[in-house]
């Protein structure tokens, strides 16, 4: 049995005022995919590509466990776009052979009223052919199974996204301030 699951999360963070604007920080795909997984379950395969490697997930009686091809890249506008690009369930042959993932993002920065805020979307859908002891559970249960299970994937990404990324453009926007402090003295003393 064929089935689809689907889910969309929205995000809106307020942005702290930094010396350096966070589109710069935005530019670097490598930080954002560590802010959304935890570094030791990446892999970066090039520029714009990671494997992320998701922590087991129950549905109903199975333990599944993805491994997502990701596609990052950021528009001359600053607009950052993910891509799933390539799906593996690892641990059971059967739903992997009849799997599919698809995940689109973006996230951008808008400002309103003096304030920047990152404003982003997410849909992810998959499509899966069931094993034969889930057909005769009714369809309805098992759709609201796997889309509440969707949607606890993207809250607990938000929630990562929201404290991990602020927190880590803080540093980064320190760091660089730092740097361009630390250049200045050499620089005017080259021109003197």
């Amino acid at each position: 049995m064929y089935i689809r699951f689907n889910a969309f999360q929205s995000i809106e963070i307020a942005v702290p005022d930094e010396r350096v604007p966070i589109q710069h920080y935005l530019r670097q795909p490598r930080r954002l995919v560590n802010a959304l997984v935890d570094r030791t379950r990446t892999e970066q395969l090039s520029d714009d590509c990671f494997r992320l490697k998701m922590r087991p997930l129950q549905f109903m009686m199975l333990s599944i466990q993805p491994t997502v091809d990701m596609r990052v890249w950021a528009q001359s506008d600053g607009t950052i776009n993910l891509e799933s690009v390539a799906c593996e369930i690892l641990g059971v042959d059967y739903i992997n052979d009849r799997f599919a993932l698809n995940l689109k993002g973006k996230l951008y920065v808008h400002q309103s009223s003096g304030v920047a805020y990152l404003k982003g979307k997410a849909d992810l859908e998959v499509q899966v052919e069931l094993p034969p002891p889930f057909w005769l559970t009714p369809k309805s249960i098992l759709e609201a199974t796997g889309n509440g299970l969707l949607k606890s994937v993207l809250l607990s990404v938000k929630q990562r996204l929201m404290y991990q990324l602020l927190l880590d453009y803080r540093r980064w926007a320190s760091n660089e301030t730092e740097l361009i402090s630390s250049d200045i003295p050499q620089i005017l003393s080259l021109e003197g």
